[in-house]
């Protein structure tokens, strides 16, 4: 796809937001609360005892082991079907898809880009948070587990804490926390905590975590949910920075119509039958307008030496880029060239000297 038509459907997108009212006087930025900052840090601190207890084998460990070797999915198999999809509320490429068409359909209406913006640094704080304590305390799940009774930590594992938790947490719960009026956020954060809470359930009945793994997951995406008013500035000046590289690029496609690149000048000078032809430089300057009938084409020069000074004349004027030789045509160096004999004479032949001559012929001998 081309630059022009990428430009023009951004254009186009642009201009839905700029014909929609403006943004509705209820939406208002979460801030820092005392009431968030208490929930944050017990949130925290709730989120390291999990820590300790499972490096230190505590018994949050045997809870883990017990609850490995009932086997729930043995206990209720008729409900592992539907436990099969519904788990897929946790994944992130699904969920991220689902959540990411509401929210972009909320900044078309609402002229704005925060929803997106905030649902992209949601998940960025939740890519770099998580993965960071997965990769370093590198647990095995239950189903690959090694030493009964062992924590299983440093093995090369990847699940602690729960990924399908977490993200089930940031996802749904951006919706709540992107709310306009209280009512919805309140009802929005119903709905988010049941859907976190069953896909969390479901990971442990289907033995892919630990208990434990889901207790951190819904406390590590609970964090981010919580932080999150700290990254609203960070937020407002991505959105002012998106819209001001939507104007530049408008002002370049409006501007776009001055004299062009060098590209755009020595197109046309190309000529039907792909032969070069020689234009004024003036009218090479002014990208080719001339505003009114075609030129006639100049007849070719026949010496090198003009036609060389004539095409130099055409790419120079005091306002174009030094002369560049076209692609297609190489320039050759006149000691590079292969001499080749002229056939006959290049000289036009005169009909009256050729007549003077047949009536005084000379002698073939001299005299």
């Amino acid at each position: 796809m081309r630059t022009d038509q990428i430009l023009t459907r951004l254009e186009r997108v642009f201009a839905r937001l700029d014909r929609e009212p403006e943004r509705p006087a209820h939406l208002q930025t979460p801030q820092m609360s005392r009431h968030r900052v208490v929930l944050l840090g017990s949130t925290l601190a709730f989120y390291l005892a999990i820590v300790v207890a499972v490096l230190t084998t505590s018994w949050l460990v045997r809870l883990d082991w017990q609850i490995m070797f009932f086997r729930p999915y043995e206990q209720w198999p008729q409900l592992h079907a539907f436990l099969d999809y519904l788990v897929v509320l946790g994944q992130r490429g699904p969920t991220a898809v689902m959540v990411a068409a509401w929210l972009g359909w909320r900044s078309w209406r609402q002229h704005t880009l925060r929803p997106l913006i905030t649902l992209g640094v949601a998940l960025l704080l939740l890519n770099i948070t998580v993965g960071s304590v997965k990769l370093g305390l590198g647990r095995l799940g239950p189903h690959y587990a090694t030493e009964i009774g062992s924590a299983e930590l440093f093995a090369g594992g990847d699940i602690f804490p729960s990924g399908h938790t977490a993200n089930a947490v940031v996802t749904w719960g951006i919706l709540a926390y992107l709310a306009s009026t209280g009512v919805t956020r309140r009802v929005l954060s119903v709905v988010s905590a049941v859907v976190s809470l069953s896909v969390g359930a479901t990971t442990v009945y289907l033995g892919t975590h630990w208990v434990s793994d889901v207790l951190l997951g819904w406390s590590a995406g609970l964090l981010i949910l919580l932080a999150l008013p700290w990254f609203e500035p960070l937020i407002a000046r991505t959105e002012a920075y998106v819209f001001d590289v939507r104007e530049l690029l408008r002002r370049r496609a409006e501007t776009g119509r001055m004299p062009a690149p060098v590209v755009s000048v020595l197109t046309p000078l190309l000529s039907a039958g792909g032969k070069w032809q020689l234009r004024p430089a003036a009218e090479v300057a002014l990208g080719g307008a001339t505003g009114g009938a075609e030129e006639p084409v100049p007849q070719p020069v026949r010496d090198t030496a003009a036609a060389t000074t004539a095409s130099a004349v055409t790419l120079h004027s005091p306002t174009t880029r030094p002369a560049v030789h076209p692609a297609g045509r190489p320039h050759v160096i006149r000691s590079e060239r292969t001499p080749v004999t002229p056939v006959g004479s290049r000289r036009p032949a005169h009909t009256e000297r050729a007549a003077a001559r047949g009536a005084a012929a000379r002698p073939v001998a001299g005299g």
